[in-house]
């Protein structure tokens, strides 16, 4: 089971940048991450979601590929081609993997004009690695929700909070 992780920003380039470190560490094997989207408020008001991943994109490249190979088949590639990308981008639009897009919106209207929030759905993790490589976001972010146990949700606000007491003691 995966848990959902919400972090809101002050700005709307933190959770870009937060993302990319998640992204790294994914590669490292240290994070497996189901999804990770960020959630912009601009200051006209409007909510943005910015996914990782491009389905409708990604849908009509997986189906130019079926198609043109069952095109092959019936000798016609290009008739195939053009039909199973226009199915496969219909297909990857209409898909929902992951996070809500509706509960991502919904949360995204809450934020203050010029923010940012990440949503992170987390498969699993090594914590104290993760949060090790994390440690240039302390103090940057405030936890808005998570699907965690209470002590998990505990530990991740400590080590998000600001490290002032630290600083100066």
């Amino acid at each position: 089971m995966s848990d959902l992780i919400v972090i809101g920003f002050d700005d709307e380039n933190t959770a870009f940048e937060m993302r990319s470190e998640l992204a790294k560490l994914q590669k490292e094997y240290l994070i497996d991450m189901d999804d990770v989207v960020v959630v912009t408020k601009g200051a006209d008001g409007k909510v943005k979601l910015h996914q990782a991943v491009n389905l409708t994109a990604a849908g009509a490249v997986g189906g130019g590929f079926w198609g043109t190979l069952i095109g092959m088949i019936f000798l016609n590639p290009l008739l195939g081609a053009a039909v199973g990308a226009g199915a496969g981008a219909i297909s990857g639009a209409l898909t929902d993997i992951g996070i809500s897009n509706d509960f991502m919106k919904k949360l995204g209207e809450t934020l203050k004009p010029d923010s940012s929030a990440l949503f992170v759905l987390v498969k699993k993790a090594t914590p104290d690695k993760v949060l090790a490589h994390l440690e240039q976001f302390r103090g940057k972010g405030t936890i808005l929700q998570t699907s965690l146990t209470k002590d998990e949700e505990s530990h991740l606000r400590e080590a998000l909070s600001t490290a002032i007491e630290q600083q100066n003691g």
